[in-house]
């Protein structure tokens, strides 16, 4: 590949606006679900919760399959067949609903199909980026697809507010299924080099195997950890934060969607000065800040307990977006370059069950609590998770890394 380090290929990034793409339609789909379930069926936060968890499982069941089959098959073509996935469920929730058959289970149903294919993508993705990008442009090529990501996340939100406060939710649903199918032809443009011939192996040594790398690795360990209890915690939050911002905080519905959008905001704002502060900064330093700026968000959002204010809800989720986008862009690219080629889709689906798997644990943890005890019991207890995942990774080898380690060898 004659890509220059700073010149990336056309079909990186035709990945990175179908990532751009799929992401915003993803986001108005889980932002939007939560305020149909409150406006139309009138749940409360521990309803919401659970069908945030029926959004979030296939994280926890499907990444370790789809990571096996992306080590197997051309990721392109799997995430093609994801994507097609996603339309169909989003299309499906305006259709029941002009059937007058939607109600809350079919919503939590349709969400759970939606995310099947959000988990193959997000699994295929981080696997083809090096076979579109040299190793010296992977830092490059990793802040690319996390801005698109990040302006999805930005975007997505906030439509999906304006949408449902104004004009209800089946445009909204259209449009997500319209950025999905346009996520799908993007991805036909992409030109993935061929597959190399392996030799025919039980999945469950294949799976083992990758287990067995990712749990061993000094740095991939702690990386994993710390994803974790930073996804429980977060979606703890997130579980319950559209019904308190409703019933507690006093917001109407496009309120809810700006602060949500500020999480995007946030992620937007990071991914354009990431590349000028990894330049400036330890490679350690760049994996503590994210960690950091989570707890740092959920103080503030505890602050709403005491002055129910929206610029502090917004605040809250602005810095829960702008401090982990350097995570993930250093993260991922540590990944990348410690890990095997061969070997890349079943370590990047182990980190995805683990982190995204996290999700839907988060939101059972949030229901069970928020009927208990009620919302606040929630933020508190994430806070606790917020300030777990901080000592991991500040007390592992990765924090005192100066600069990305070498190159794993194609045999590990």
């Amino acid at each position: 590949m004659t890509n220059s380090p700073t010149r990336l290929s056309p079909s990186l990034n035709k990945l990175a606006w179908s990532n751009l793409a799929a992401q915003s339609a993803e986001q108005i789909g889980l932002a939007a679900a939560p305020m149909l379930a409150v406006l139309v069926f009138h749940v409360e936060a521990d309803a919401t919760a659970w069908l945030q968890t029926a959004q979030t499982l296939p994280f926890l069941l499907f990444a370790i399959p789809a990571g096996l089959l992306a080590d197997r098959m051309l990721r392109r073509r799997l995430m093609t067949m994801a994507e097609c996935l996603r339309v169909a469920a989003l299309i499906g929730v305006p259709v029941l609903a002009m059937l007058h058959v939607l109600n809350l289970p079919a919503l939590a149903a349709l969400g759970f199909v939606g995310a099947c294919g959000t988990v193959a993508y997000s699994v295929a993705a981080p696997a083809l980026v090096p076979a579109l990008a040299p190793p010296a442009a992977l830092a490059a090529a990793n802040g690319r697809i996390e801005l698109a990501r990040s302006t999805a996340f930005a975007a997505g939100p906030a439509l999906a507010g304006a949408l449902v406060g104004w004009i209800g939710a089946q445009p909204a649903y259209a449009i997500a299924a319209a950025l999905s199918f346009g996520a799908v032809m993007l991805l036909a443009g992409i030109n993935e080099p061929a597959c190399a011939a392996r030799p025919a192996r039980a999945p469950f040594h294949e799976l083992r195997e990758g287990i067995g790398f990712a749990i061993c690795h000094s740095f991939l360990r702690p990386i994993l950890l710390t994803a974790v209890f930073f996804n429980i915690a977060f979606f703890m939050l997130q579980a319950i934060y559209v019904p308190y911002a409703v019933h507690r905080l006093g917001l109407s519905m496009p309120e809810v969607g700006a602060t949500l959008a500020a999480y995007g905001v946030g992620m937007v704002t990071a991914a354009v000065f990431a590349p000028r502060l990894m330049r400036r900064l330890r490679f350690g330093a760049s994996m503590v800040i994210g960690p950091c700026a989570g707890l740092a968000a959920a103080l503030v959002m505890a602050l709403t307990l005491f002055i129910p204010s929206m610029a502090l809800a917004g605040l809250s989720f602005f810095l829960i977006g702008a401090g982990p986008v350097l995570w993930v862009i250093s993260s991922t690219t540590l990944r990348q370059i410690v890990t095997p080629a061969a070997m890349l889709g079943r370590v990047s689906a182990l980190i995805t069950t683990a982190t995204f798997g996290a999700r839907p644990l988060g939101s059972t943890i949030a229901a069970l609590l928020a009927a208990a005890y009620g919302t606040d019991a929630c933020i508190v207890l994430a806070i606790g998770g917020f300030m777990l995942q901080l000592a991991i990774i500040a007390c592992s080898p990765v924090a005192r890394l100066a600069a990305l380690p070498a190159a794993a060898t194609p045999a590990g």
